[in-house]
């Protein structure tokens, strides 16, 4: 699969073989929702927490006499049909994260690269380096390139200036190449790599 390479001036730079084996393949919705379901329920917080019956404190003196009243036999205040008793089965601290083999990330990853690509939403640069860290300069950039929501990739290291002049710009995530994630690929409208990025891809994955 062939690429049109461009500059961040929007100028032609070449072109680009992209490997089959990643960018190819027909996406399968099932893995790539598999990988979304683990990175999401990773970074779930799990620090709800309601009181049971063991951790309300209220007096543990018997509510009224065993026999003669009429009504069920209670002895405790503290459970959960009286109000201010404890909850029953509430939610604890805990974490939601759960296994994923390390073979399925990957796959799911190159699925969702394979999904971009065959969408059209794929762009390749040269490289993502600016000299003044300047938003309006940025603007003006990624306005000839027909961008306004997308992920940008890097090499190892993202470039300073880049980095802080789309820290402002609403719907650009910038990240270098070892942070690409199925998610983040998924909730922008187009994934931007550099020759770098798309370097570092084929090493991994070959």
């Amino acid at each position: 699969m062939e690429l049109k390479v461009t500059t961040l001036e929007g100028k032609s730079a070449g072109s680009v073989q992209l490997s089959d084996e990643i960018f190819g393949l027909e996406p399968r919705k099932d893995l790539i929702q598999r990988v979304v379901n683990w990175q999401l329920a990773k970074r779930q917080a799990g620090t709800h927490k309601t009181k049971g019956r063991a951790e309300v404190w209220r007096t543990g003196k018997k509510m009224y006499k065993q026999k003669g009243t009429g009504g069920a036999r209670h002895g405790s205040a503290r459970v959960p049909q009286f109000r201010g008793g404890g909850r029953a089965f509430g939610p604890v601290v805990r974490s939601h994260a759960h296994d994923l083999p390390k073979k399925v990330r990957a796959l799911g990853l190159r699925h969702a690269l394979s999904a971009k690509a065959k969408d059209g939403g794929l762009i390749v640069i040269e490289s993502a380096d600016l000299k003044e860290a300047k938003t309006k300069a940025l603007l003006g950039h990624f306005s000839s390139l027909e961008i306004t929501n997308a992920l940008i990739i890097d090499g190892a290291e993202v470039n300073t200036g880049f980095a802080t002049a789309a820290r402002n710009i609403p719907h650009i995530d910038v990240l270098p190449i070892q942070g690409i994630n199925v998610y983040d690929i998924l909730r922008r409208q187009k994934l931007v790599l550099t020759k770098a990025a798309l370097d570092a891809l084929e090493a991994r994955f070959k």
